[in-house]
């Protein structure tokens, strides 16, 4: 589904983490996908060896570059040590034909030196020389075609972002990943800023499923792109296909789509205050920037409840085949008004709604209007 959707690469679990996980690696590059296959590795020759056996296209190596990563999780090792493992295990790669790309992990609690050092000598066509104070490792083309940024902790802001990458931009000639969980509400943002300070590829999941908090929703981000590069995003991705898969993956985890989840969620394009709705009902684009059909989806203008208006009603009264135009105006405020009253009271269903029309419309066929 994702690859017909028109995601270019597809990135699977590491086949390192468990035997059903090789497997299924293994079975997915069996199937001919039009998206790439890529998996994710830690950055050491036992993984990367793994990966490549398994027939994928590409393999993503991640390394932590914070300080908190390289004392508590890669025992004590210093940027001289991991520059070594990195370029190592990127030539290994490379050596069995496979894409290759190279990401520091805790990008934005690192330091800034040690990421740009560390980012020259993996980047394609680039001569890192070392700086005596540092001691970093000479390294001439090891040639990685995408280098990626992480937020694995979420910390990062929009602003920190756009200033990292533009950074990075500026000192190294690769494709630019990034990598945004979502721990403080800012996956979404983080990734479009990113994608405007020169990043080429976005890391997303469906429904932003992930560590946590999850990072970058598939959804959320084809929404937040659509009003600045709409035409670009309908000639790539088949938008009608987004409900279905994130209903299939919702069902398959066994969760809920997020009632007002970005597109697909139950109230992205429900109307209910009076003033939307009358503004809706005459010019869509009045209080909507994204357009349902563009997703294959349809608005809904909510009319039993006690901030519904006038004119949703008298809408309803017309998609019930009762002629609103044969209604006096009164008669529309009148029943509207009745629906106000017992929506203070209690839910009003659509049926009880759509009853109480009915029997105003009886009551003018009958002459007692």
């Amino acid at each position: 589904m994702l690859s017909e959707f028109g995601c270019d690469y597809i990135e699977l679990t590491n086949p390192a983490a468990s035997p059903q996980s090789r497997d299924d690696c293994e079975a997915i590059c069996k199937l001919g996908l039009k998206a790439k296959i890529l998996t994710h590795t830690r950055c050491t020759l036992e993984d990367a060896k793994l990966a490549c056996d398994c027939g994928v296209d590409g393999v993503d190596v991640v390394i932590g570059t914070s300080q908190f990563l390289r004392e508590h999780s890669l025992g004590g090792k210093d940027m001289i040590a991991i520059t070594k493992q990195a370029i190592e295990v990127i030539e290994y790669i490379k050596s069995r034909g496979c894409e290759v790309r190279f990401s520091s992990e805790d990008s934005f609690r690192s330091d800034l030196v040690d990421l740009l050092s560390i980012y020259r000598a993996v980047a394609r066509n680039t001569l890192h020389t070392a700086t005596t104070n540092r001691g970093f490792l000479k390294s001439n083309n090891v040639g990685v075609g995408r280098v990626g940024i992480a937020d694995t902790v979420g910390c990062a802001s929009p602003r920190q972002v756009y200033d990292l990458v533009r950074t990075l931009r500026g000192c190294v000639s690769t494709d630019i990943e990034v990598h945004f969980h979502d721990d403080t509400g800012c996956a979404v943002a983080n990734s479009f800023t990113a994608l405007e300070a020169g990043a080429t590829h976005v890391d997303t999941s469906v429904l932003g499923i992930g560590e946590r908090n999850g990072i970058c929703p598939l959804g959320a981000l084809m929404a937040r792109m659509m009003p600045t590069s709409r035409d670009y995003i309908l000639s790539k991705y088949k938008l009608h296909q987004l409900k279905a898969i994130e209903d299939f993956v919702a069902e398959a985890v066994e969760i809920n789509v997020p009632f007002n989840n970005p597109i697909t969620g139950f109230c992205a394009f429900t109307h209910k205050a009076g003033i939307h709705a009358k503004a809706i009902l005459n010019s869509p684009s009045t209080y909507e920037i994204l357009k349902p059909e563009d997703f294959g989806l349809s608005r809904y203008v909510h009319f039993t409840s006690r901030l519904t208006g006038w004119n949703a009603i008298k809408s309803r009264v017309d998609q019930l085949g009762l002629d609103a135009n044969s209604w006096p105006e009164d008669k529309i405020r009148q029943v509207t008004a009745k629906i106000k009253q017992i929506a203070d009271l209690k839910v009003m269903t659509l049926d009880e709604t759509d009853a109480l029309i009915r029997s105003f419309h009886l009551d003018l066929q009958n002459g007692h209007g």
